[in-house]
């Protein structure tokens, strides 16, 4: 199971918006020099740097996922990028939702130790990955489906 984050633009959608973006502050700094603002296309300038780092920080952090996988012995969660790795062993596994920070915390828990994950997903998201991720352990310990 692969868990990412919903991207609403694309890498080409991202510079056509950051373009646009800026192509209309150049276009106003330059009304504004034109009426004796001499520093306007300056700030401009700088405001559209900006404004396309932050939007493509912004984009970069789309780029989180977490890839879980179980067989018969475990249940493991990879975090990507990077090289954060989880293992618990499939029969003692047990998931959760725990309020917490506003928003419920879906948690993996097995010998006292427990693991967050799908952080950046929405809540109806993390209720749905909770409840197949139940399914599945149900069948891989052989309990039946609640």
């Amino acid at each position: 199971m692969w868990l990412r984050p919903n991207r609403a633009l694309s890498r080409r959608g991202l510079r056509r918006l950051i373009m646009v973006l800026a192509a209309l502050a150049l276009t106003t700094a330059g009304l504004g020099a034109w009426q004796g603002n001499v520093f306007a296309p300056l700030f401009a300038l700088i405001e559209s740097c900006a404004m396309a780092l932050a939007l493509r920080q912004a984009w970069r952090a789309g780029d989180r996922s977490e890839r879980i996988s179980l067989d018969d012995e475990s249940l493991e969660v990879r975090a990507l990028p990077g090289r954060r790795c989880a293992r618990f062993q499939s029969y003692w596994v047990r998931v959760r939702l725990a309020p917490g920070h506003g928003h419920d915390r879906l948690l993996l828990g097995s010998h006292g130790r427990e693991l967050e994950i799908g952080a950046f997903l929405a809540e109806e998201e993390r209720i749905e990955v909770a409840g197949k991720l139940k399914v599945l352990l149900a069948d891989v310990q052989g309990q039946p489906r609640r």
